[in-house]
């Protein structure tokens, strides 16, 4: 048996299966913020930056960054389905970014800045699509103009680019505040939860 292709792993003699980690796909502007948000969020085990949704086989930041290869810039987060839902997930997301521009976020304008959902399975596309009317039914913002797409290639993106807040703490910092996407963030959904 090969333990890899297994849906559960068997934990300690006695305890129940385990579920094995789930990833999911999101763009939501600089993809360092994003990363950052989602590996504070309990049940997420990392979050990769990356590229998706483009044209262009194995792109680099650069030609990602002049908004011809058609990508966005994406995280990928692998998380413990038995701590956190894919409902959760999305809940978290969408109070994460600002989803009533296009392609845009914050002080970053192109078509690499969009903001996606990009679902793997019948049933995470009609939990995101739930989730979108519910937000538009609730009637707290005028529109939506997140894209929710099916997923393609995920490309990780450069080394450098991986745990920059991390790396990188005044710089990421910087550039955070500067941009101002916190303080939008609050001005659409409120104050921010505790452990962010």
């Amino acid at each position: 048996m090969i333990l890899g292709l297994c849906s559960v792993t068997a934990g300690a003699a006695g305890d129940p299966p385990r579920a094995a980690p789930r990833t999911a796909i999101f763009a939501g502007g600089c993809f360092w913020c994003l990363e950052a948000d989602f590996e504070k969020l309990p049940g997420v085990l990392a979050a990769e930056s990356g590229y998706t949704a483009g044209q262009t086989r194995n792109p680099t930041y650069e030609q990602v960054s002049s908004g011809k290869t058609g990508h966005a810039e994406a995280v990928r987060v692998t998380y413990d389905p038995q701590k956190l839902s894919y409902a959760q997930l999305l809940d978290y997301f969408w109070r994460h970014i600002d989803p009533t521009v296009r392609n845009r976020q914050f002080c970053d304008v192109g078509t690499q800045y969009r903001t996606g959902i990009y679902w793997q399975s019948e049933d995470e596309r009609l939990a995101a699509e739930s989730s979108r009317d519910a937000l538009l039914k609730a009637g707290k913002l005028p529109r939506i103009e997140t894209e929710i797409v099916a997923t393609s290639a995920f490309y990780p993106a450069e080394e450098y680019h991986q745990d920059y807040y991390r790396k990188n703490p005044l710089r990421y910092a910087y550039y955070r505040q500067s941009c101002g996407r916190d303080q939008r963030i609050e001005e659409i959904w409120g104050k921010p939860p505790a452990h962010r």
